[in-house]
């Protein structure tokens, strides 16, 4: 019998205000081998970051006093750890709104254990860069160059801070310069096979990424979309081009 693989060191912190919520997430974590932190607030849910340092949160969105959108942006200010969120909303507004604010998922209550599980699984692959491609600088244009190595964007001279997701997203794109990637290839190599049919999720970071690199985010010169198939990084000069891996 093929035994069951559970996940090392890794500590998730719960954050409800409903208690029969984070017992059943918890156990539920515990089987699969999580370190489980516990947090009833939003208050609270900042004390045990910065005591526990988790590997992922799991945030409500429906608290009282300090609620999970509130909670999220003071999270920010001092972590970049994932985070997904809980809400019984399943609007398309909510979801947005946790993504803009640096959430990394979301997932509508009641929602099973098993899709919970996957989903976070999916989270912390995506916190894990890729590895570096061969080549690994690549200087774009005047404006744009990348070091995949050092994981480091430079825009008109200055180094620019991309999530982690967005990292992901730029690195696939740049490794198939002047291909186009159809929107589900790119949800199933950046977020997981999981989310496929999530196009808001990829619409989204494209918009992230373009306000980061692009002189003109309107008008893009280096992420270039195709209506209705995907999109493509303008083709790279020179000996500068990766092999492809779609």
């Amino acid at each position: 019998m093929q035994k069951h693989r559970r996940e090392p060191n890794r500590t998730i912190l719960v954050v409800d205000d409903e208690p029969h919520i984070v017992e059943a997430v918890s156990m539920n974590l515990e089987l699969e081998g999580y370190q489980i932190s516990c947090a009833s607030n939003g208050h609270e849910a900042l004390q045990r970051l910065t005591e526990d340092l988790p590997d992922l949160v799991i945030l409500d969105v429906m608290m009282p006093e300090m609620n999970g959108f509130e909670t999220l942006k003071e999270i920010r200010e001092i972590s970049t750890v994932p985070v997904i969120m809980l809400t019984v909303k399943g609007e398309e507004t909510d979801k947005i709104k946790g993504l803009n604010l640096g959430a990394d998922d979301y997932i509508t209550k009641p929602f099973s254990p098993q899709e919970l599980v996957s989903r976070l699984k999916a989270v912390l692959r995506r916190t894990e860069m890729p590895s570096p491609a061969p080549k690994t600088e690549i200087r774009v244009d005047d404006n744009l160059s990348i070091d995949f190595s050092r994981r480091k964007v430079m825009v008109r001279g200055q180094e620019v801070h991309l999530r982690p997701t967005e990292y992901r997203l730029l690195y696939h794109l740049v490794s198939n310069a002047g291909y186009v990637l159809t929107h589900e290839m790119l949800l199933r190599k950046v977020w997981g096979y999981e989310y496929r049919e999530e196009d808001h999720y990829l619409w989204l970071y494209i918009t992230y990424l373009r306000q980061k690199i692009e002189d003109n985010p309107k008008q893009p010169r280096y992420i270039l979309g195709e209506r209705g198939i995907g999109y493509r990084f303008r083709e790279l000069e020179g000996d500068q081009s990766y092999q492809t891996d779609h």
